[in-house]
């Protein structure tokens, strides 16, 4: 995978997802998560996470209390060591990795905490969500992170400029 040429592509198309994540947003197309759920699962039969990663290695999740205890247990680690060892406060007061890229993710793409990962973690790249218009300005963001989240809003592009 060509990441390079992604986020170049990415960072070309910026102006037009934003206006498109703008229009979304003011029309709220009735079937806009049925389009997005199914650019989502065409956009996966393309790019494998694995030859990626670029989400675990450039951006954080947020970390919320329900994960923190999971991985803590899962880590055989009190929660507070876990905050002190791996979290920081951002700006938000929201719970985030130290370091980036994660410091669960191996040299391999794969993730050492995989079946307790983050929600966020799991959810990722959220374009298969229901409500999809909430989490445009997020995933207008996530275009120049995640190949699959430049693949959606390009589809939805293609889509909704025929209508």
């Amino acid at each position: 995978m060509d990441l390079k040429r992604y986020e170049i592509k990415a960072k070309e198309d910026y102006k037009d997802h934003k206006k498109l994540a703008q229009d979304l947003k003011k029309k709220k197309p009735k079937d806009l998560d049925k389009v997005a759920s199914q650019l989502h699962e065409e956009a996966f039969t393309k790019i494998d996470c694995l030859e990626c990663a670029n989400c675990c290695k450039s951006i954080s999740p947020i970390v919320t209390d329900k994960d923190i205890q999971r991985i803590a247990k899962h880590l055989r680690l009190k929660p507070s060591r876990f905050v002190s060892e791996y979290l920081n406060l951002d700006s938000e007061n929201d719970y985030v990795f130290k370091t980036q890229p994660c410091p669960f993710l191996g040299a391999d793409n794969y993730c050492s905490i995989y079946s307790v990962r983050p929600k966020a973690c799991a959810d990722y790249p959220h374009t298969d969500r229901k409500k999809f218009h909430q989490l445009l300005n997020l995933s207008l963001r996530n275009t120049t992170y995640c190949p699959a989240v430049y693949e959606v809003f390009s589809g939805l592009k293609d889509h909704y400029k025929k209508k």
